[in-house]
C-alpha cells in the first residue's frame, strides 16, 4: 500500500458516521441552543458587513478586515476544486449537504468568533493571538488543547492554505499559459518574501486588496454560467436531493454507504472550504483586539455563508446543472469543464485566474493565523524561523507534487473540528448567556 493510499483508508475511517454525528450533531445544538442565530440575524450579519462601525482597533486589524481575511481563508481551490472532488466522490447528493452544512455551520462561526472577542487576546512580545488559543484554555484540558489546536492549525496554514495553494496556482499558470513551473516558484516565493516581512499590517494590507477582485469576479461569472443554464437548474437541484436520501443505482447494505458518502464528501468539503468550527476565523478576529462580541459574531456568519452557500453551493450547481458531472472529472478539471460549456476556451483561463486569485488570497490570509498559532507555540520567538519556513513551504508547494498532503488535509481537519468544537460545546452556556443579555440590552 502506497502511502497515498493509506492517507485515504485513514481518512474514509476518521470520517465515519461518529464523527459526522459528532461535527453535524454540534452545529445543531448550537444552531437550537442560541435561537436560530443565523436566522434571526441573517439581515443584520449583512447590514454589519455593508455599513461597519467607524472607529479604529487596538488590534492587528478591525472587525471588517478580519471578516475580509475570513472570507479569503475560506474562498479558496479547497472550492474550486475540492466541491468538484466531492460531486465527483459523493455524487450530486453531496452537493445538497454542502449546503445543508453551511446553514448549520454559520451558528459554529458565531459561537467561534463570539468567543474570540469575548475573551481578549495575548500579546506575546507585540504580537497578538486571540481566539481558539484563548478560548480553549477556559476548558477542561484546556492547557493541553490549545497547544494541540495551534499545532493543527500550524499544519493546515502550512499546507493547505500555502503549499496547496502554491501548487494550485503553478498548475493553473502552466496549464494555461505555458510558463515554465520553476519561474512561477520563484515568482511566488519572492511575492510571499515581500509579504511577509511586512509583519501582519501588510498582509492584511495586501489582502484587502485581493479579496474584492477574487470574489467580485468568481460572482460574475458564475451568474453567466447560471444564467445560461437556467433551465436546468430545478433538474438539478432534483437531481441532488435524489442523490442525497434515494440513491437510485443502489440498492441493501450499498444504499446506507451511499448515504454515508454523500454526507461524509458534502460535509469534508464544506468544512474545508467554509472552515466554519475550524476556528480559522476566530484567529482573525481574535487579532482584531477588544470588539462587541455579539456584533462581531453575527458579522462573521456573512463570510461562512458567502465561502459555503453561495460559492460552493454555486460551483456544485454549476457542474451538475451543465452536465458534466458525470464525465468522469475531477478536481479542477470538472470546474473548468462546466466553465467551458458557456464559454468555450475561454473558461479554462476564468477559472484560471480564479485559481491564481482564490490561492493568493488564502496564502496570504493564512500568513497571519500561521503566525499567531507560531507565536503562541513558540512565544513569539525565532520568528525568522517561522517567515523561512512559510516561504519555503510555498516555493516547495510551487515545484512538487501535493498529493498526499491534499489527501492529509481531511484528517487535520477532522483534529481541529474535534478539539474546536468541544471548546465550543463547552462554552456553550457562557455563549447562551452573552446573547440573551445582549438582546434584553438592545431589545431586539
Amino acid at each position: 500500500m502506497s502511502l497515498n493510499e493509506l492517507v485515504l483508508s485513514i481518512n474514509q475511517f476518521i470520517w465515519g458516521w461518529p464523527l459526522i454525528i459528532y461535527v453535524v450533531g454540534a452545529a445543531v445544538l448550537v444552531t437550537v441552543s442560541l435561537g436560530f442565530v443565523q436566522i434571526r440575524y441573517f439581515i443584520s450579519s449583512w447590514k454589519y458587513v455593508l455599513t461597519p462601525e467607524a472607529g479604529a482597533s487596538d488590534g492587528d486589524m478591525t472587525p471588517l478586515q478580519a471578516f475580509g481575511n475570513a472570507l479569503s481563508t475560506s474562498v479558496g481551490n479547497g472550492s474550486l476544486a475540492g466541491v468538484a472532488t466531492a460531486i465527483h466522490s459523493g455524487g450530486p447528493g453531496a452537493a445538497l449537504w454542502v449546503f445543508v452544512y453551511g446553514i448549520l455551520g454559520m451558528a459554529l462561526r458565531f459561537a467561534e468568533v463570539y468567543l474570540a472577542t469575548a475573551y481578549p487576546p495575548k500579546n506575546y512580545k507585540g504580537a497578538l493571538v486571540g481566539g481558539p488559543m484563548v478560548y480553549l484554555s477556559k476548558v477542561p484540558f484546556g492547557s493541553i488543547l490549545t497547544y494541540i489546536y495551534a499545532f493543527f492549525m500550524l499544519l493546515l496554514g502550512l499546507f493547505s492554505g500555502n503549499a496547496m495553494q502554491a501548487n494550485s496556482i503553478r498548475m493553473g499558470v502552466v496549464r494555461i499559459l505555458g510558463i515554465d513551473h520553476r519561474l512561477i516558484a520563484v515568482v511566488l516565493f519572492a511575492f510571499i518574501i515581500y509579504v511577509m516581512v511586512g509583519g501582519a499590517k501588510r498582509i492584511v494590507k495586501v489582502s484587502d486588496a485581493i479579496v474584492p477582485v477574487k470574489v467580485g469576479v468568481f460572482f460574475v461569472s458564475a451568474i453567466f454560467v447560471l444564467f445560461y443554464h437556467a433551465g436546468a437548474i430545478l433538474p438539478a437541484i432534483k437531481t441532488m436531493f435524489v442523490g442525497a436520501f434515494t440513491p437510485e443505482a443502489l440498492v441493501g447494505g450499498a444504499f446506507g454507504y451511499a448515504i454515508q458518502e454523500a454526507i461524509r464528501y458534502g460535509l469534508v468539503r464544506t468544512a474545508n472550504a467554509s472552515e466554519a468550527g475550524l476556528g480559522t476565523a476566530a484567529v482573525l478576529f481574535g487579532g482584531s483586539g477588544k470588539q462587541d462580541p455579539f456584533k462581531s459574531g453575527v458579522m462573521s456568519m456573512a463570510s461562512a455563508f458567502i465561502s459555503a452557500n453561495l460559492v460552493s453551493f454555486a460551483i456544485a450547481l454549476m457542474i451538475i446543472a451543465s452536465g458534466v458531472w458525470g464525465s468522469g472529472q475531477t478536481g479542477i478539471d470538472l470546474t473548468s469543464a462546466a466553465y467551458e460549456t458557456v464559454f468555450g476556451n475561454l473558461g479554462g483561463w476564468i477559472v484560471t485566474f480564479l485559481s491564481v486569485s482564490f490561492g493568493l488570497g488564502v496564502l496570504v490570509s493564512y500568513a497571519y493565523v500561521c503566525r499567531a498559532c507560531w507565536v503562541y507555540l513558540t512565544g513569539g520567538r525565532w520568528m525568522v524561523v517561522f517567515t523561512s519556513l512559510f516561504c519555503l513551504h510555498t516555493l516547495w508547494g510551487a515545484l512538487e507534487r501535493v498529493d498526499v498532503v491534499w489527501n492529509s488535509i481531511d484528517i487535520v481537519n477532522a483534529g481541529l473540528l474535534i478539539t474546536n468544537l468541544f471548546g465550543i460545546l463547552y462554552l456553550l452556556p457562557t455563549i447562551k448567556r452573552g446573547v440573551e443579555q445582549y438582546r434584553q440590552a438592545s431589545k431586539i
